[in-house]
């Protein structure tokens, strides 16, 4: 008896103060696959050129529940023009009551879309190999360095050495003092 109030304290259900996050849902928002030059696509030669950008959104839908979107551009592009592009926005529900404040912005934008990401990258090498191509597997991303980041940005102070994962830390200062979530948070582009 004395186990079972041990394990329902460390689960939380001892305290309804204690800190609780939990993932509500994971969805597809937005998809889009475009090979806007098929079947030309399929008879170039030239290498092309992959351009991946990501963006972070969060929205509060109600006093205790935060949705948090990765939004994921792809482009491959040669000389010859577009190969195929691949536009996902993945999202997902999270349940966070008893937070601070100060806790809530990382778990938003790092925590959270850390969560999300290999979902995401699934859902974009499954598209890019039903267009014909080989899939394309996404590098990961540091979506804590990304923070870091535009906090430094936001602060004016000077960038450490942390990135994204390769690409351009494009934190940018339209996310308020600190203390409220920023309506849409990029967090760079990676080439390669």
């Amino acid at each position: 008896m004395a186990d079972q109030d041990s394990i329902n304290a460390e689960n939380g259900a001892g305290d309804p103060n204690a800190p609780q996050i939990a993932t509500l849902a994971q969805y597809v928002k937005d998809l889009s696959v475009e090979v806007p030059n098929s079947p030309q696509v399929f008879q170039w030669q030239e290498q092309p050129r992959v351009d991946v950008q990501f963006n972070l959104m969060t929205n509060t839908v109600s006093e205790d529940v935060h949705e948090v979107v990765i939004k994921i551009e792809v482009s491959t592009r040669s000389d010859s023009g577009v190969q195929f592009m691949v536009d996902l926005s993945y999202a997902g529900l999270f349940g966070v009551r008893n937070i601070p404040e100060d806790a809530l912005g990382p778990f938003l934008l790092v925590e959270a879309p850390r969560l999300l990401f290999p979902f995401a990258r699934q859902i974009v090498a499954e598209m890019t190999q039903n267009t014909g191509f080989p899939p394309l597997l996404l590098d990961g991303v540091d979506f804590g360095a990304a923070y870091v980041a535009q906090v430094q940005a936001q602060q004016g102070q000077p960038n450490g050495s942390g990135n994204n994962g390769g690409g351009n830390n494009g934190g940018d200062a339209n996310g308020g003092d600190g203390g409220e979530t920023p309506p849409t948070t990029p967090i760079g582009t990676l080439q390669s």
